[in-house]
């Protein structure tokens, strides 16, 4: 955390009730809580129950909202988080599963070694950081060869994304005390299209889902979603 951090108390009491606001600010309205439920359903539809990945691992994955959708097997199944409340809650939704570990960690700087996972899930998480290019190199070192790294992004700034926040999102977390255009600036620091543009310069052999149209379109959709083919040299 920065000087700047500490002398923002609008931002220092986001993060402090992130845990226990993000459910209700994303998942509250029925229309609201189809819409992010539908993001999740993209990014998993090209795997069924006769998929398998031995070892997945999900960056970000905050209250666990996004396991339900996993519809292909796995042995082990590592949520990860750099907040810890959320994780906590995350636990209590997915209690009694033996498969799911819950650690603490960043996206940015993986403590696994080289080649620890089939695949990777990072749902909602790229457009938060700062230096995306970096962060998805490590995440290919984590990843093994002919594995998958799954990404699902919003179309901010896209007209639709921007029709769809003022529709839902911001009013709510408004109506929580939240500074909603405020923490936006902060937390979508990257644009869709930026983000795109990343994605197809480093995986060239990917497949690439938007919703709510087929049309590959950030003004006409609400979220993006590409499954990147992780293909390495022996001199990696």
């Amino acid at each position: 955390m920065n000087q700047a951090d500490h002398e923002d108390p609008a931002w220092l009491d986001y993060r402090a009730r992130f845990a226990d606001v993000y459910d209700a600010s994303n998942y509250s309205s029925p229309l609201q809580s189809a819409v992010m439920r539908a993001s999740h359903r993209l990014s998993e539809k090209k795997f069924d129950e006769n998929s398998y990945f031995s070892k997945v691992l999900e960056i970000g994955a905050g209250t666990g909202e996004h396991l339900p959708f996993v519809k292909h097997r796995f042995d082990q199944y590592v949520l990860t988080d750099l907040d810890e409340k959320t994780l906590e809650v995350a636990k209590q939704k997915l209690a009694g599963n033996d498969k799911l570990s819950f650690e603490k960690q960043s996206g940015e700087g993986l403590s696994y070694a080289d080649n620890s996972f089939d695949r990777l899930i990072a749902s909602h998480v790229l457009e938060h950081i700062y230096q995306p290019h970096l962060v998805l190199k490590e995440w290919r070192r984590g990843d093994k060869n002919a594995g998958y790294i799954t990404v699902i992004i919003p179309t901010d700034p896209g007209m639709a994304w921007r029709l769809g926040r003022h529709l839902g999102p911001r009013k709510n977390a408004i109506a929580q005390g939240i500074a909603y255009d405020y923490v936006m600036a902060r937390e979508h620091v990257n644009s869709c299209t930026n983000l795109i543009a990343l994605l197809r310069h480093y995986f060239p052999e990917r497949t690439e889902t938007w919703w709510p149209t087929p049309i590959p379109s950030v003004d006409l959709n609400l979220f993006f979603a590409a499954h990147l083919s992780v293909s390495k040299t022996e001199r990696e």
